[in-house]
């Protein structure tokens, strides 16, 4: 099992599909970023403080001391990749 496993991981396919989740991810990440900030007119984003201050704190946190909902949200990327490892392993 274990070389089965080596060997799904090290597939070029599976990097692939993997890649592409990711990107998913940010662009996800990007566009709600660029909704909560001020753009001003050179294209600048401004962040509001109550953001920072958020994300800063998830920075600092370790996943098993974060709040169950923020663990969820978390869960669900993880959920994506699952998925899509099982589409590459079917």
């Amino acid at each position: 099992m274990a070389n089965d496993l080596e060997s799904l991981f090290t597939n070029p396919r599976t990097i692939h599909v993997v890649a592409e989740v990711v990107h998913e991810q940010w662009a996800h990440w990007q566009r709600y970023l660029h909704g909560e900030c001020e753009r001003l007119p050179d294209g600048s984003l401004i962040m509001p403080a109550d953001l920072v201050a958020r994300w800063e704190r998830q920075i600092a946190t370790p996943f098993a001391e974060l709040p169950s909902r923020e663990q969820d949200s978390d869960r669900e990327l993880a959920e994506r990749y699952i998925r899509a490892l099982r589409h590459i392993a079917s």
